[in-house]
Formats: C-alpha cells, structure tokens, sequence
C-alpha cells in the first residue's frame, strides 16, 4: 500500500475519500456537537503561534469556522492565536486570528490529542474558499 502525503492536494482528497468510504466520517462525539457547519477531515500542515512562540503541526478538520490542529503540546483553551495554512490545489494562503476553544488533552486513534481553534478573524474571500473546499470533500463523486 502507498502512504499518502497529506501535502498533496490529491494526498489530502485521498485520506479524506479513504475515512469517509471507512466510516470513519462518523467520528463518536463525546460532547455536544457546537459546530456551525459541516466540517471536513483535512491534513496540511498550519503555522500558529501566539504572543510567547510560533508552531509549525498539521490540521486534523476544517471548517468555516474553525480548525482543529493536532499537537503534542497544544496551547490553553482560551489563547488568541494566529494561524496561515494552504488548502490543497493552489487556493492560495488562508490567513487567520483564532481562539483555542476547547483541548484534547488526551490522544487516541480516533481522536488525538490537540486543540480546537474557532476563527475569529478570517475576511470573507478566505472564508468562501474553506466552504468551497470542504463542499467538494464532501460531495459525492
């Protein structure tokens, strides 16, 4: 089997194809659902950082509202951070100000340990290209 490289935007349809054809689109929400909208299994790499330092880790989801970043070593809930990552297939640079919003303290296949970011600052051309984005994912092909 050929690993698949999340960088890619063929790698990143991939992955996302593969768990939804698993079932593992249906993750097991262990608290109540607070999203907006639909989110979508997304795994590029996202630079973050906030007053103290700046990160470099990979996403886990997105949405238009938020994203949720998968770390070793997330920030506390409530940390204004800035984000910049790249939708796969050349959309351009998402540029973003977010707050952790809630942390995954503890880590498992399913769900690993990492933070969940809710945009608070995204313009309105950034926020139509995630939309886009995650409407194709999650489109029947």
């Amino acid at each position: 089997m050929t690993p698949i490289d999340p960088e890619s935007a063929a790698g990143a349809a991939e992955y996302a194809a593969s768990r939804a054809a698993s079932g593992a689109e249906a993750e097991i929400e262990t608290e109540i659902e607070r999203r907006r909208s639909p989110r979508a299994s997304l795994i590029v790499r996202v630079r973050y950082g906030s007053v103290d330092a700046v990160f470099s880790e990979f996403t886990r989801n997105v949405n238009e509202g938020g994203v949720f970043i998968k770390t070793d070593n997330p920030a506390e809930a409530g940390t204004r951070v800035n984000l910049e990552f790249e939708l796969p297939g050349g959309a351009g640079t998402i540029k973003a100000t977010g707050r952790v919003t809630h942390v995954q303290e503890r880590g498992n296949a399913i769900d690993p340990r990492g933070m969940g970011v809710q945009f608070e600052e995204l313009d309105a051309d950034a926020r139509e290209r995630i939309n886009d984005f995650v409407r194709k994912l999650r489109s029947p092909a």
